[in-house]
């Protein structure tokens, strides 16, 4: 049985993450009270129905429900059961801009508060449930089936049992991920931009990858890194860490840290068998 709790600013993404867990059979609940997470879970239990489920809490909950949400979960764990709390956000300016796209009304929004104070104001109410989230989905640059995508490979398709681990590299240009755990920037390595026949090839490219292997800085870069994350991971499972985002960062988010990720992601493949990869800035495809 596995029970996911779905959070976060309005207009992240959390309806869209609900109906994806729907399609793969979650018992799905949106806006649900949050005192009655654990009735929820002992009905299931008692009934002999281990279906997953899904609850979405949102900032509509009082405070005192939401400051108390994290210590309700911590609760109900146990070996065999541990519910995830999952935090979707995006950029205010991306938030603005959906509101102002769909024409919905935020549910902050009042007299004297506009749609810009009341998305920092939900800031400020779910910050805490930011900071422990178990996953946390930055949005921003995900289109909606991108993040159907994303809620099946790391929310359906994953074990409660494994550390699921994602590898994305990034262009430091556009910002850093807010949803990384480790980040590493690799600007300092040869880049292969400024010789003009790779400039329009990728970190996946023979080509591309044969001039990486001619410095002996960028397999020194890579084998700390290996070293550092074989080291630490472990220390993260024991602590029933479920999800991990690896945050692999140059400058235009095309050759370096995608050749990094995909290295990465091959080295720990054989470790931990739910290993994914993300390019934000480049295609996937």
């Amino acid at each position: 049985m596995k029970l996911y709790v779905i959070t976060g600013r309005s207009g992240s993404g959390k309806s869209t993450v609900l109906h994806a867990l729907e399609d793969g059979g979650f018992k799905c609940i949106d806006n649900f009270p949050v005192p009655l997470i654990v009735q929820l879970v002992e009905d299931s239990v008692s009934r002999n129905r281990h279906a997953n489920i899904a609850v979405s809490v949102d900032a509509r909950s009082s405070t005192s429900d939401l400051t108390q949400l994290p210590s309700i979960l911590n609760e109900l764990a146990s070996e065999q059961f541990r519910p995830r709390l999952v935090f979707l956000d995006a950029t205010s300016a991306v938030l603005v801009k959906r509101f102002d796209e769909t024409r919905r009304r935020h549910p902050l929004e009042r007299v004297g508060v506009d749609l810009r104070q009341a998305i920092e104001s939900e800031s400020k109410v779910l910050a805490h449930l930011a900071e422990v989230a178990d996953l946390k989905i930055d949005t921003t640059e995900l289109t909606m089936h991108d993040l159907v995508n994303v809620t099946k490979e790391r929310l359906i398709e994953s074990s409660n049992q494994q550390l699921s681990l994602l590898f994305r590299s990034f262009a430091y240009r556009k910002g850093v991920p807010v949803d990384a755990d480790f980040v590493f920037d690799l600007r300092c390595l040869p880049n292969p931009h400024w010789v003009s026949e790779l400039r329009a090839m990728s970190g996946r490219d023979l080509s591309v990858q044969k001039f990486f292997e001619e410095h002996a800085v960028v397999e020194q870069l890579y084998q700390q890194i290996v070293d550092l994350l074989t080291s630490w991971l472990p220390l993260f499972e024991q602590q029933n860490t479920a999800y991990l985002t690896v945050a692999l960062g140059c400058t235009g988010g095309r050759h370096r840290s995608v050749y990094m990720a995909e290295r990465l992601a091959e080295a720990f493949k054989s470790t931990y068998p739910h290993v994914l990869i993300r390019h934000r800035d480049y295609g996937n495809g």
